[in-house]
């Protein structure tokens, strides 16, 4: 099985980061807004932009662009400070991306993060020359379960959707490639395997890229 295009979820796919996402969103949602909602609860909101979030938890109109724009970003300024001391690759992707790469492969990135968050993750671990194309939270109108966000990465990568294979740990996201039309391989980071039961497109399930697996894409 090969692929023309690789699309790739950031965080909990290449990173395996979204604890911090999840204390650091709870931390803002509970203890700054007064939300009451369990860390398990957050968990199962966290997809999609995050305005989208804080609308979800607070109803559409209970914050200004610029009130959410505001927590949004102090989200993201407190999940980087406490993720930045164990920042690395999920294990076997270094070595994925460069046979990747060297079997002239085309790599995406398509995540709902804002550029200040992919930014943080691919110039420190100097991945960026893997992913010609970067489509973030700011370039879509439509976030993740809609497959705006891959379809757009093919697009700009020139690769029919049906030729590109989507790497993502979120159902949500999985259901964004399979409502573009993309198969895809879940990382076991955040979610179980069951928790994607209805979604047809799965290729396989895997911790890491070591798996034997993923041989067989390139």
């Amino acid at each position: 099985m090969s692929s023309k295009a690789f699309l790739f979820d950031l965080n909990g796919t290449i990173i395996d980061d979204m604890g911090f996402h999840t204390i650091a969103w709870h931390k803002i949602l509970t203890e700054d807004l007064g939300a009451n909602l369990t860390q398990d609860e957050v968990k199962l909101q966290m997809y999609g932009k995050n305005s989208e979030l804080l609308e979800r938890v607070f109803g559409a109109g209970h914050f200004s662009d610029e009130e959410m724009e505001r927590y949004s970003f102090e989200k993201e300024r407190r999940y980087q400070e406490a993720y930045r001391p164990y920042l690395k690759l999920i294990d076997g992707l270094d070595l994925f991306l460069e046979k990747a790469h060297l079997k002239n492969v085309k790599m995406a990135i398509g995540s709902a993060a804002i550029p200040f968050n992919i930014d943080f993750v691919l110039d420190n671990l100097k991945i960026r020359r893997y992913f010609p194309v970067v489509v973030s939270a700011d370039d879509v109108v439509l976030s993740k379960p809609d497959p705006e966000t891959f379809v757009k990465a093919a697009d700009l990568l020139g690769i029919n959707p049906l030729d590109c294979i989507v790497f993502e740990d979120n159902p949500k996201g999985v259901e964004a490639a399979l409502r573009g039309g993309m198969k895809a391989v879940v990382i076991t980071t955040m979610h179980e395997p069951w928790e994607f039961k209805h979604l047809p497109n799965i290729l396989a399930f895997v911790d890491n890229y070591t798996d034997p697996f993923l041989d067989t894409l390139l």
